[in-house]
């Protein structure tokens, strides 16, 4: 039976001889149906439509997509100990598979929230691998597979120098990947649009639904800012390819909550 594939968001959903009437993660206001109405596909036909493109920021972070659904881009990671797939993309074919079993496989799949889960089980069966979501946006998952492992709490160490911190926000799940050892001495932060790299790439923004102007709270931002305070990062990247923030991200994260608390408090203090 096919999986069918929402074309407007790339969720994936339990194998059916039918498609869906809706795709619940669209029609919610995080997301949106397309004037078009909801379309659907299978990871069969995106093979033959669709096509990956690599990206290698630095050694060891490469960014790969296709630009389908509203244009997810994964990260594989290759840290000290072992490759991690940081977020997910619908477009998973041969030539994907070959290239990062060739760069050692992965050891695990780890998500920023829904909107990212695509066709996470393909990717977690081609690779054998285990995938990593907070249980708090578990009702979101609309392929279940024994693969998936939901993670409770504020954070989640993977292995040495790579940990998931839940910030919430855009989802109440919602997490970012940070990862130091030596490979990354300075350290990095995988944001997808938890923390979501504005267009002129100097500074973050917070949102609850982008496409839809919704934006988070103070309440939220200021969370979001206690859960990174922590971690110690130079590096951080967003969810879309040209969405890097190359040096002082922390520091930009920080000049950015405060410029988003002002703005939402009414004291334009920044």
């Amino acid at each position: 039976m096919p999986a069918f594939i929402c074309t407007a968001c790339g969720t994936q959903y339990a194998d059916n001889y039918l498609k869906p009437d809706v795709c619940p993660v669209c029609d919610e206001e995080r997301q949106y149906v397309p004037a078009r109405g909801q379309g659907w596909t299978t990871l069969e036909q995106l093979q033959q439509s669709h096509m990956n493109a690599w990206r290698e920021y630095r050694p060891g972070i490469t960014g790969i997509g296709a630009g389908f659904a509203i244009g997810q881009r994964a990260l594989l990671l290759q840290t000290a100990g072992g490759n991690v797939l940081w977020d997910c993309v619908a477009t998973l074919d041969a030539a994907t598979v070959t290239a990062i079993k060739a760069l050692g496989g992965l050891k695990a799949i780890a998500i920023s929230h829904p909107h990212f889960y695509t066709t996470m089980v393909d990717w977690a069966q081609a690779f054998d691998c285990p995938i990593h979501l907070h249980v708090a946006d578990e009702d979101w998952i609309m392929r279940p597979d024994p693969a998936i492992q939901l993670w409770h709490g504020d954070s989640l160490r993977l292995w040495d120098g790579v940990t998931l911190i839940r910030c919430g926000g855009h989802f109440e799940g919602g997490a970012v990947l940070h990862w130091q050892d030596d490979r990354q001495p300075r350290g990095v932060v995988c944001s997808g649009d938890i923390l979501t790299v504005t267009t002129d790439r100097r500074w973050l923004s917070f949102m609850r639904s982008y496409p839809n102007f919704i934006p988070l709270s103070a309440h939220e931002v200021e969370h979001i800012r206690a859960a990174m305070a922590p971690f110690a990062f130079d590096t951080l990247y967003g969810h879309y390819f040209d969405r890097v923030i190359e040096t002082a991200a922390k520091e930009v994260l920080d000049k950015s909550v405060a410029r988003y608390l002002a703005a939402v408090n009414g004291t334009r203090g920044y």
